[in-house]
């Protein structure tokens, strides 16, 4: 990550709306199908500016790691955060350390996602959990891919497929972002028609930021669905969530 866009990022992950809300349905389905009652040994794969391990620190003791040097850099010296910088396919960690493993959007920056996977699954103790979110449908590819870095979209088949290769079981796995889903494919498709060569998509999700109005409504939308996540599973949405048990 360009350190020059750090101060942005570290501010849209704790104030955009969609960061707000993913946050919200991450610790309503690790309340649900990871944390019982005693203290977890976790480890969060991908930190960028921090704020996905801020938020699994009263689940226990939270270990993070990140690829990018900069972040890396950002999050030892400003926030005084347990990080290591490294590979998730390269996870510097014995076999079977933690309860939890947690990669919230960082599978689909990786070309060989299948070695990524399986060091998810070597890290976590038999019986732990592996939790994922990933970007859905490659139809909704756009330039915030291509300038995020990102190799793929997946459907939920896909995403299985990567799981169910190591054994154990699937404990949830639902799309979200399902209401916004027609409006940004609309917009996406609208964009590749008129084939429109704009490489910079980090100037509106800042203006998110600025504009009060434009983040209430759309947080106020995916709060919604939130709430719906706890009962249903959707069909499609913009994002993908996978819970996996580890064989024990």
């Amino acid at each position: 990550m360009d350190r020059a866009f750090l101060d942005v990022y570290f501010k849209m992950e704790r104030e955009h709306w969609w960061f707000q809300v993913r946050e919200g349905i991450i610790l309503d389905q690790f309340r649900k199908w990871i944390f019982k009652s005693q203290p977890l040994k976790i480890l969060n794969v991908g930190a960028a500016t921090g704020r996905s391990s801020e938020i699994l620190q009263p689940f226990g003791d939270v270990q993070s790691i990140e690829y990018d040097e900069p972040s890396y850099t950002f999050c030892r010296e400003n926030l005084q955060m347990k990080i290591d910088q490294g590979s998730i396919t390269e996870l510097p960690y014995a076999d079977a350390s933690f309860d939890a493993v947690c990669a919230f959007d960082v599978v689909e920056h990786v070309e060989d996602h299948a070695a990524a996977v399986a060091n998810l699954f070597r890290v976590c103790k038999p019986g732990g959990k592996i939790f994922v979110t990933v970007p859905a449908f490659m139809s909704l590819w756009s330039n915030h891919d291509v300038v995020n870095h990102h190799f793929r979209r997946y459907t939920q088949q896909q995403l299985l497929e990567l799981f169910e290769a190591h054994g154990g079981q699937l404990k949830r796995s639902t799309y979200f972002n399902f209401f916004l889903f027609m409006p940004i494919y609309g917009v996406r498709s609208l964009q590749k028609i008129l084939k429109k060569k704009n490489t910079d998509e980090l100037k509106p999700d800042n203006e998110m930021i600025e504009s009060g109005f434009i983040n209430s409504i759309f947080h106020a939308i995916f709060s919604f669905e939130r709430k719906l996540l706890k009962k249903i599973n959707f069909p499609f949405g913009v994002s993908l969530l996978l819970i996996w048990e580890k064989k024990g």
